[in-house]
């Protein structure tokens, strides 16, 4: 059986290679659909992690027959990205009120975000694809990515970003890697729409998480985290939720290694929005009979995201890991990001989500105490330094330059 994308909405099929990321005939999302893997997977991944080619020591394409094996090493752009730390912090996991909690840092990823497991794979299908330009919409972390990316490639990238309302961090990796970035008087979701409309016109690979080659690299965080732990799947993953690409990405990945028997059970999805920006969680409180949008706002601006184009697929991995979806408040947000960064671990306000989340669902008695937890951080601490800096100045005092000063400043606090 040859692969293809196929529509999760009407499951008409496309020509693999086809540089769309929406069905002709409908509209709706597509997949990659491909034969079953081999039976020896699990040991042809840990062969890898063994391996000092520089294939084998990315995160992602190490797991490249889950992923895209069609792509020729030359056809492949990697930084290399992934292998990112599982954490335990005890200050963390009391505060959540979780004991056996640990935290999967994206942020240690090239660009600072998870969304290099993604851009990795999609660049590498432009390439193959022959495309000479690619672009996204952005709230900062993917054009931050896709910026570094497209310059490895050697292609002409173009990114979209709501006008001031991109946090500075991601802002300037764009601007140093070299991207033509648009600013629309508009939110994330009128720069999603524009770009989808423009990226056809123009000839430009379309890179967001609609896109189905972006969504099989970010399915490599599920996997690396099952197989850093040997394969024994924890009990809950707990994720920040905005457009839902990675809720759809790691529950995939989680129902594939069941398939696979790489694992026994499939853990639990908590995905986790912002109060200001929780459509899904509307939608899952209802039983997912109705789909919601709203105008997002809040000061987690990686998830600030009103109208979730992966909504469906989330849908459906939700009730496949028998998931739950929740929101939690910018206070509880940041209350969470102060502990993660006093622990001296360190993330942006949305990765806090994830934390903050665990912490709600724990008290409401869905997470028990003693659950094994994976809280997936998506953002380093340096992708949204102003939110740190507007909170009473970030601990600075400013001190005449003398000894006494020091040890007075010391002394108060």
């Amino acid at each position: 059986m040859t692969a293809t994308l196929r529509c999760s909405s009407c499951d008409a099929r496309q020509p693999f290679d086809a540089p769309i990321t929406r069905c002709p005939a409908c509209g709706g999302l597509l997949e990659v659909d491909r034969p079953d893997q081999p039976a020896d997977i699990a040991a042809r991944f840990a062969d890898r992690g063994r391996c000092t080619a520089w294939l084998s020591r990315s995160g992602v394409w190490r797991f490249r027959e889950l992923i895209l094996p069609e792509a020729r090493d030359a056809d492949i752009v990697s930084w290399p990205e992934g292998n990112t730390p599982l954490i335990e912090r005890e200050s963390v996991s009391n505060w959540a009120g979780c004991r056996r909690l640990t935290l999967k840092h994206e942020g240690m990823n090239p660009t600072g975000s998870f969304k290099d497991r993604g851009m990795t794979v999609a660049v590498s299908q432009a390439r193959r694809l022959g495309m000479t330009g690619v672009a996204c919409a952005s709230t900062g972390n993917t054009s931050a990515s896709l910026a570094a990316y497209a310059a490895q490639a050697g292609l002409t990238g173009v990114v979209l970003i709501p006008a001031g309302r991109t946090a500075l961090g991601k802002l300037a990796q764009t601007v140093a890697y070299g991207a033509r970035i648009l600013a629309v008087r508009g939110d994330f979701d009128a720069c999603l729409d524009l770009v989808g409309r423009a990226s056809g016109s123009l000839g430009l690979y379309l890179v967001n998480s609609i896109n189905p080659f972006r969504l099989l690299g970010q399915r490599t965080i599920g996997f690396e985290i099952l197989e850093d732990r040997r394969w024994r799947a924890p009990d809950w993953i707990a994720l920040p939720a905005g457009n839902l690409g990675n809720t759809s990405a790691i529950g995939a990945a989680l129902l594939d290694a069941k398939r696979l028997g790489l694992i026994d059970r499939v853990p639990r999805l908590a995905a986790i929005q912002a109060a200001g920006a929780a459509p899904f969680a509307q939608s899952f409180a209802g039983g997912f009979a109705e789909r919601f949008t709203v105008e997002a706002e809040t000061v987690a601006t990686a998830i600030r995201i009103g109208n979730p184009a992966s909504h469906d697929r989330a849908v459906a991995v939700i009730r496949g890991t028998n998931g739950v979806v929740t929101s939690v408040t910018d206070e509880e947000i940041l209350a969470a990001k102060a502990v993660i960064d006093g622990a001296g671990v360190g993330c942006e306000p949305a990765s806090a989500a994830s934390v903050a989340g665990v912490r709600r669902l724990v008290a409401e008695g869905t997470i028990g105490r003693d659950d094994e937890v994976v809280a997936i951080l998506t953002g380093h601490l340096l992708k949204d330094p102003e939110i740190l800096l507007k909170a009473g100045g970030g601990g600075i005092t400013e001190i005449d330059p003398t000894l006494a000063a020091v040890e007075a400043a010391i002394r108060n606090g």
